[in-house]
């Protein structure tokens, strides 16, 4: 692997960096791989039934992170496609630490949070996880990234979670509205390079340069949607200083903000490093010195008084009785949710987040709402995909318990045998983790696998 000479010659100065190990550490063979467990559909208790050939230890700064002994292929595994784990690099993971740093009880906390650039759905997922009573806005502007990110979300399944595409411009106009906002910039992609060595031929300081101006606007367009003493977190998977610490400068220098340390990072390897103008803490992420790629990430409070503004919510489409009669037994607690029309859809919405749904449309294209229930045809209910997976569907349906070779089958959208089925809409299972929905007719069984989710691999 032939790293670029000035990217190089740029760090040599840098804290941390060590030319000898960290070359040597990139010409090495050897693939880092790591998981993060769903805790709304897996528990580690019950860690050996996944990759029970691996071995797997744990991320020493996530609870739910694990590493994997070598990288399986994740495709045929059932428990993927149910959203029992998400495949995510282990130091982006150390989002679960600052986060524990500036919200102790962040369990219990009902906080509006945004994932600013938040394809592929990492960072958006885990902070599902660690917010189960929050409100979290995952936007991504590119529209074939905000699909990617959609599909992750609807595996993950939980409902507290809406995901947008838009510029980051468009936040504008919620003036103090979100009490943590996190952006994992688009960067020059340095710290990816072990993963992705044919990124290496895009690299030049001329794309640093470029990098650190858009970051710098993306965070000038947002900042005003963050209210008095909200939370920053800024993160790129890149090396240089211009797209990391010099812009924790430019961030001090344009507003008004306190540095946020993180207690303990460095016991880990992590190296803590703190800005030349404005001493503001940032933490860097080496290869040579842990487990995991290049990853920068840094958290700021935001100071000055903002007024909060936000425009006249847009007037919701309830469900109909009758409809919501029909919708109703598919859901475990349905009195917690309202349902709302989304063109001939319905979609299934906590009764506590319909304020800020209702806020969010009028400055917002949102991709999705909330938990998609499907449609409704001559008073029977077309279930979706979404409400298959999520975690808010009830338990006693009707299903068929797959074995692997049958679930496979499902998720190839093959035909396949269910003797003794019930007649009518079943949900496909395998060991308790629900898959998606088939149709039972008296003379066949109708698969209702998404065709653009379908495993093509044999």
């Amino acid at each position: 692997m032939n790293l670029p000479v000035d990217l190089i010659n740029s760090l040599q100065s840098v804290k941390g960096f060590s030319r000898e190990a960290f070359e040597k550490e990139h010409a090495s063979p050897e693939k880092v791989t790591s998981i993060r467990i769903n805790p709304y559909k897996w528990s580690t208790s019950s860690l050996p039934l996944l990759f029970p050939s691996l071995e797997r230890t744990g991320i020493p700064w996530c609870e739910t992170g694990y590493y994997l002994s070598v990288r399986p292929s994740f495709t045929p595994d059932p428990f993927f496609h149910a959203g029992c784990y998400y495949v995510q690099e282990a130091s982006s993971m150390f989002l679960e630490q600052v986060i524990k740093a500036v919200f102790p009880g962040h369990e219990q906390a009902r906080l509006r949070i945004l994932d600013l650039c938040a394809a592929p759905g990492g960072k958006t997922t885990h902070l599902s996880a660690l917010f189960p009573e929050g409100f979290i806005v995952a936007n991504e502007v590119i529209k074939t990234r905000a699909g990617i990110l959609a599909e992750n979300v609807v595996r993950w399944g939980k409902e507290n979670i809406i995901v947008t595409s838009n510029d980051p411009a468009a936040f504008n106009r919620l003036q103090g509205y979100f009490d943590l906002v996190v952006a994992d910039a688009p960067c020059s992609g340095s710290g990816m390079f072990r993963k992705d060595p044919e990124s290496i031929k895009e690299w030049s300081p001329q794309h640093v340069d470029l990098c650190s101006k858009r970051q710098k606007r993306i965070i000038e367009d947002c900042w005003p949607s963050l209210k008095e003493n909200g939370i920053f977190i800024y993160a790129t998977c890149s090396y240089s200083v211009k797209e990391n610490e010099e812009v924790l400068d430019w961030i001090a220098d344009t507003f008004e903000v306190d540095t946020v340390s993180v207690p303990h990072a460095a016991a880990d390897g992590i190296v803590e490093t703190v800005s030349d103008r404005n001493t503001m803490y940032g933490y860097r992420f080496y290869p040579d010195k842990i487990k995991g790629e290049g990853f920068f990430i840094a958290c700021m409070r935001k100071k000055g008084h903002i007024d909060e503004q936000i425009p006249d919510p847009k007037r919701l489409v309830m469900a109909s009785k009758q409809d919501r009669n029909i919708i109703s037994p598919f859901l475990t607690n349905p009195e917690q949710y309202e349902l709302v029309y989304t063109g001939r859809e319905v979609d299934i919405l906590k009764k506590c987040n319909m304020d800020d749904i209702a806020a969010l449309y009028p400055v917002l294209y949102i991709k999705k709402p909330g938990i998609r229930a499907g449609k409704i045809m001559k008073d029977e209910l077309i279930p979706s995909h979404e409400l298959a997976l999520s975690t808010i569907i009830a338990l006693n349906l009707r299903g068929i318990d797959a074995d692997p070779e049958t679930a496979l089958e499902y998720l190839r959208k093959k035909d396949f045998s269910a003797d003794n089925a019930s007649k009518g809409w079943n949900v496909v299972r395998f060991m308790g983790h629900n898959l998606g929905w088939v149709k039972i007719l008296p003379n066949r069984i109708n698969n209702y696998y998404p065709s653009a989710l379908r495993i093509l691999k044999h």
